[in-house]
């Protein structure tokens, strides 16, 4: 790697450690570019040498932040039962949102300037914290579908995310966060009861026996 190319990427790292901490402590709604070269101490068109553009540099702050999470969220999956999993999985989650809760939200209130979906570089780390649920629920119906796994993924993502977020967001109807973790493990075992008889349901059809 020549010297300039050295020095791009420091550039780029310093920038990146700049954004992310002006977004863990602003929220992304603060960042500007003015003031990110203020803090690397360049001029403002020195960003635009380092990305594309704004936009590009919170595509890679938000990638690392996945790269967390899946950090986070890698050792609840091992060595458990899919329920204790799922649970464990969900609970981590919550976690790791109300521990980083500005670098959480940013996944979300993140746009492309052209309402268009983020690049498949960007998309390919979202998948991983799905992977880990679709993992999950395939030990608990080896025969589903892949696509059907998918499916009840999301749903089951969107639900405990919900619960998050309106947590978080402090709206009225969210659950207080002293309460978050308690609520969570109770809004799984109801979801995991209902899989559960689903499964029962299928597995008697496929005997043929009737209720």
């Amino acid at each position: 790697m020549g010297i300039r190319a050295d020095k791009r990427e420091a550039l780029r790292r310093q920038l990146k450690s700049a954004a992310r901490k002006r977004i863990a402590q602003h929220g992304l709604s603060s960042l500007r570019a003015r003031d990110l070269a203020s803090d690397v101490d360049r001029p403002v068109g020195s960003i635009y040498t380092a990305f594309k553009d704004l936009d590009d540099l919170i595509l890679h702050v938000n990638a690392d932040t996945m790269k967390e999470l899946g950090s986070a969220l890698s050792s609840p999956v091992e060595n458990k039962d899919s329920k204790s999993a799922i649970t464990a999985l969900s609970i981590g989650y919550a976690r790791f949102a109300t521990e980083n809760q500005n670098l959480w939200a940013a996944l979300f209130e993140h746009k492309m300037p052209d309402g268009g979906p983020s690049p498949a570089w960007v998309l390919n780390h979202h998948s991983g914290l799905l992977d880990r649920l679709v993992q999950a629920l395939r030990m608990m119906d080896p025969m589903a579908e892949p696509s059907l796994l998918e499916r009840r993924a999301k749903t089951y993502f969107t639900a405990v995310h919900g619960v998050v977020t309106m947590s978080l967001q402090n709206r009225f109807l969210g659950v207080p966060r002293e309460s978050l973790v308690e609520e969570i493990t109770a809004l799984v075992g109801v979801i995991l009861a209902g899989l559960d008889a689903s499964l029962v349901k299928k597995e008697q059809s496929g005997n043929g026996v009737k209720n």
